[in-house]
């Protein structure tokens, strides 16, 4: 059946409407896929519904894939690959008879195909194309086996007792051990396993009596395992060398990058920063996959009114646009996103970063490096005998850096940074503080942006969060005209969100335009809680109001809002 038809059926048994078959399309074009799979994650069709449906027109069975063991010598029987191209999975084999799970029993292609390739006869059963993506990823992933990894150590001896003094410990052990096979698997696995498990980054930790990985999925660190705490050395000594980092240096941090080739001739980055600690050498890697690098800004969580905003300021052909946030709010996918917007050929746009996490073509990208001399500063003051029109620097930390980007947005180029601080308005109490003179702020910043990641309610479990009081809603600043207009939700915990009850994150957004008034403010000497008044009063929505319409749209839970904003 194609598509199309499906959509048509669907709108006459009055399953879904008209106007959300269009929607469902809309997105179907936009990101590609089935329709089918779009109406389920859309949240317009049940997934069951859909399934009973498919099995009651084309006449086969249907099958709940979760309630449904299949053995490993059924699932040899076909390959991934085809299992993927045809959105099918085979559950079962009776006799001469192999039964498959499809989306689509009308396909007669995967059919043929399926027969071709087991030489079996082929019996039909309807599932649906979310539980079967699932049952692939599960059933044909690389099982991650730490028993089966580590059975060639010996293990018997007590792990507290082998550890070695860190100076009696000799280069050519440490590069021998960092080069055993179960070492290299389990290195190998970590590094996999974060993958599959949507990390950002990986914590490798070694305390007194234990050794710890904890994965950070979706902003928040889980202990995934304990390896013996005999294999710090070894594990440390593996990385290391895969980061091709010196061994033999451990009492000083070291960074390094790690680059893998995946199957399929997908790549993935891992920035690598080694750190002595009081029992070893942490590690902690960076995910860096330029694929889910989004640079369409109306895909990061923008909306319309702030993002027109953030446009208009950095299309100005000189000033200074500023993004503030700590560690690990997307700042720097924000600025690349900018810097996509910006990159023509007719611009020159020169980068200072710390460290270069993307490749950007047509941009010129410095990485800095103190050892030598090249800073912030420094890079600054090349790049304006550089004839540039777009500059990026990573991050104003000194008084230095700030006065060099000053005078450069103020004579003719655009410059885009970040900065640490909480909101958009103490951010000019922050370049107060570090020197910068209030007139050459009120003339060189056009615009501040702070931001935060918030988890999003995991779609295939989200439900109505009966727990939360009225009063609850009141505490949180809900408005009172809103009460009562929704129902707070929450993930109540899957197979697919890990029983997290989150999948994803959603950026906040609090966007500051230094209007004549607001730079009358800092001109004058205001506090910064007198400069957030008067923004708020010129329409600035703040990181609490950003937070609280994500939680109105169903987007992001009452914790959340919580966790990454602070009341107004």
């Amino acid at each position: 059946m194609s598509q199309a038809r499906l959509g048509e059926l669907l709108v006459r048994e009055n399953m879904i409407s008209l106007a959300q078959l269009r929607k469902a399309q809309q997105v179907q074009n936009r990101d590609g896929g089935r329709l089918a799979y779009h109406l389920v994650k859309q949240g317009f069709v049940d997934d069951t519904e859909l399934t009973g449906f498919l099995s009651r027109h084309y006449g086969v069975p249907s099958v709940n894939l979760d309630d449904f063991h299949i053995d490993d010598s059924v699932t040899q029987l076909i390959s991934k690959e085809i299992c993927e191209k045809h959105l099918v999975i085979p559950i079962n084999r009776v006799g001469s008879s192999l039964v498959v799970a499809m989306s689509d029993p009308s396909n007669i292609y995967a059919i043929d195909e399926l027969k071709f390739a087991t030489g079996f006869n082929i019996e039909i059963v309807v599932a649906s194309e979310v539980a079967i993506r699932e049952a692939i990823d599960h059933h044909y992933a690389e099982k991650f086996n730490m028993e089966s990894i580590l059975e060639d150590f010996d293990l018997d001896e007590e792990d507290v007792d082998l550890v070695k003094d860190d100076h009696a410990i000799d280069v050519a052990d440490l590069q021998a051990a960092g080069e055993e096979a179960p070492v290299i698997r389990l290195c190998n696995m970590i590094l996999i396993d974060a993958i599959k498990r949507g990390a950002s980054d990986i914590h490798v930790e070694p305390y007194e009596k234990s050794l710890r990985v904890r994965y950070r999925v979706d902003g928040v660190l889980h202990e995934v395992m304990k390896p013996p705490l005999r294999l710090k050395d070894a594990m440390a000594s593996r990385l290391k060398i895969m980061s091709s980092l010196d061994i033999a240096e451990r009492r000083l941090p070291q960074d390094g990058r790690i680059k893998l080739r995946l199957p399929g001739g997908k790549e993935m980055d891992y920035r690598v920063s080694v750190l002595p600690t009081l029992f070893g050498e942490k590690i902690v890697m960076r995910l860096l996959d330029k694929a889910n690098l989004q640079l369409d800004m109306t895909k990061l969580g923008f909306e319309p009114e702030p993002l027109k905003d953030f446009k208009d300021a950095i299309h100005r052909p000189f000033g200074m646009v500023l993004v503030t946030g700590p560690t690990g709010s997307g700042k720097t996918t924000t600025l690349y996103s900018a810097l996509s917007e910006l990159n023509q050929v007719t611009e020159n746009i020169s980068t200072a970063e710390d460290p270069v996490e993307f490749n950007l073509p047509g941009i010129n990208q410095v990485q800095m490096n103190e050892g030598v001399g090249l800073n912030f500063a420094a890079a600054l003051r090349s790049f304006l005998r550089q004839d540039p029109d777009i500059i990026m620097v990573g991050e104003i930390r000194d008084f230095e850096t700030a006065e060099i980007a000053v005078k450069a947005a103020l004579t003719g180029h655009m410059v885009l940074s970040t900065l640490h601080t909480n909101d958009a308005p103490s951010t000019v109490s922050r370049l107060l503080n570090m020197g910068v003179e209030p007139f050459l702020v009120t003339a060189s910043v056009n615009l501040i942006l702070a931001q935060r990641l918030a988890r999003k309610i995991c779609n295939e479990c989200r439900e109505p969060d009966l727990s939360i009081s009225e009063q609850a809603l009141i505490d949180v600043q809900v408005p009172l005209d809103k009460i009562g207009t929704f129902s707070p939700m929450k993930g109540k915990g899957c197979k697919r969100c890990g029983d997290s009850g989150y999948k994803g994150r959603v950026a906040l957004y609090e966007i500051m335009v230094m209007t004549d008034e607001l730079k009358e403010y800092v001109l004058q000497g205001y506090s910064t809680a007198e400069l957030k008044n008067e923004a708020r009063r010129l329409g600035m929505q703040t990181l609490r109001v950003a937070a609280l319409n994500k939680m109105i749209e169903g987007v992001t839970t009452i914790a959340e809002v919580l966790r990454n904003t602070a009341p107004d």
